[in-house]
């Protein structure tokens, strides 16, 4: 950046780059501290000297405090420090920033917090000792507790007992549930199991440990409860009949759990399936007018999640016993499949090559020794994710230089993402990625070690924030071009 060039069109997202780059020089880091916007990116540096964090702490600026708050590599004495500071949410961050390792005394000060939000966040830390989290168990705010009951699912029996049987709902609820936020899941008590079954707030989640005899299941079977009904539609004791009439049931993801079951007939399976597929929302159903009521629009909600769930649905039953299901009809079950280590190469190669993306991309990660580059490529090409995702199958499969290269001039925008893999990549390459038109390629170019830095110093002012940040971030900014942001920000 020369004295004439042109200041970053993006100059606060510049500066938040600037404020993580690892080579930025002291002095240059307290002159950021007079910054007041996007600093939270300066209070999460590794290398804060003591006398920046107390300045940081006497600025008393919420999310700049907020942000030191959260940074794992706060020394001890300033997280006892901001474990005094009047601001809740300052005091739950440094629940969240003691991931990274902190002493007992800070969750024994925070312990006896006045504010719920910083006691459920103790709830949810596995890095809260043992003794002092069981205490959470008897917390006075049930939100505390259902978050302790969500999130310690190996806690010791008694804690769990406490919890299974507190007097609030939501608690219970939370202790004994369908999901969890880790695995693995609790297994309630033998000895509660009864009184569980019986209570509707933890019907659902007690389903799937008790034994079905013929008025359980279709006592179950007939709740008015979607999410119990959905359980009991699991269960490997459901009697057939049951089964039968589950597979009619107006829930779609009921329907969903009969559709995996080993031992639903295959008319059935095809005939739940078709459904599930028919029943599927327009592509523009949340943004187009309609005159539908509120229960016919949580029904295409359900519709919707229920077509997610089937695509991703992933069957041990069929992983185990793959060979009769490598050529079904249904994706699921050919992934399931996939996820078997014990296949043979023909099949391999099938499923390898199969219409699905999910298919064949489960099929690469079980088969690595089969990958090679050209397939890998293809692998990663057609790569089509349910969900957004930031993997992507080169992350599993690296490709060769040679390829790398080659791709750098390819058609696609995201396949041209890979080139910058190839840390030698030729000069004259990472000079052309520099200047592609798409936003995502400059991007993954900018961090690369052989780009030039006049062209890095160019990117400081690229039309894509995304760019110019990650460019202020490069270690390898000279120094002058620091100095020069910082001058441009009034700094």
């Amino acid at each position: 950046m020369s004295d004439g060039a042109l200041p970053p069109v993006h100059l606060i997202r510049v500066l938040e780059g600037l404020a993580t780059n690892p080579m930025l020089p002291p002095d240059f880091v307290r002159r950021l501290l007079a910054h007041r916007k996007g600093h939270g990116s300066l209070a999460g540096r590794p290398d804060l000297s003591d006398g920046m964090i107390a300045e940081i702490i006497a600025l008393d600026e919420h999310w700049f405090t907020h942000s030191l708050a959260l940074n794992r590599g706060l020394p001890h004495a300033f997280r006892m420090t901001l474990a005094g500071h009047p601001d809740p949410g300052i005091r739950a961050a440094l629940v969240v920033g003691a991931d990274g390792g902190a002493r007992r005394e800070l969750f024994e000060r925070l312990l006896g917090d006045p504010d719920p939000q910083v006691r459920e966040h103790l709830a949810g830390n596995d890095r809260v000792p043992e003794d002092l989290r069981a205490r959470l168990a008897a917390d006075p705010e049930p939100g505390v507790r259902a978050t302790l009951a969500q999130s310690w699912t190996q806690a010791p029996e008694t804690v769990r007992r406490l919890l299974l049987t507190d007097p609030e709902d939501t608690v219970r609820a939370a202790a004994c549930a369908t999901y969890y936020r880790h695995l693995p899941h609790p297994v309630p008590p033998a000895d509660l199991l009864t009184a569980l079954l019986a209570d509707p707030v933890t019907r659902a989640g007690a389903v799937r440990h008790c034994t079905l005899d013929a008025g359980t299941a279709r006592r179950l079977a007939e709740d008015p409860d979607q999410h119990v009904r959905e359980e009991v539609a699991g269960h490997p004791g459901l009697p057939p009949p049951l089964r039968d009439v589950l597979a009619e049931d107006p829930c779609p993801q009921v329907r969903l759990r009969v559709f995996a079951r080993r031992d639903t007939p295959e008319p059935a399976r095809a005939a739940i399936h078709a459904r599930l597929l028919s029943e599927v929302p327009p592509r523009d159903w949340l943004t187009a007018p309609t005159d539908l009521d509120d229960d016919a629009l949580e029904q295409q909600l359900m519709s919707e999640m229920a077509r997610m769930q089937l695509r991703t649905l992933r069957l041990p039953w069929v992983t185990a016993d793959p060979l009769p299901h490598v050529d079904s009809p249904y994706a699921c079950f050919r992934a399931s499949a996939a996820g078997s280590d014990r296949l043979p190469a023909p099949v391999v190669a099938r499923l390898l090559d199969d219409e699905d993306s999910g298919v064949r991309t489960t099929m690469a990660l079980h088969a690595r020794d089969r990958i090679d580059p050209a397939t890998a490529e293809r692998i990663d090409r057609t790569y089509r994710p349910e969900k957004k995702t930031r993997w992507r199958p080169a992350d599993d499969f690296p490709l060769p230089a040679d390829v790398l290269r080659r791709l750098a001039t390819d058609p696609d925008p995201r396949m041209r993402q890979l080139a910058p893999r190839d840390p030698a990549l030729p000069v004259e390459l990472v000079r052309s990625l520099a200047a592609d038109s798409d936003p995502t390629v400059r991007h993954a170019i900018v961090a690369h070690p052989r780009l030039p830095v006049g062209e890095l110093v160019r990117l400081l002012t690229d039309p894509s924030e995304q760019v110019a940040a990650a460019a202020a971030a490069h270690p390898g900014l000279p120094t002058e071009h620091m100095d020069r942001i910082l001058t441009c920000a009034g700094l």
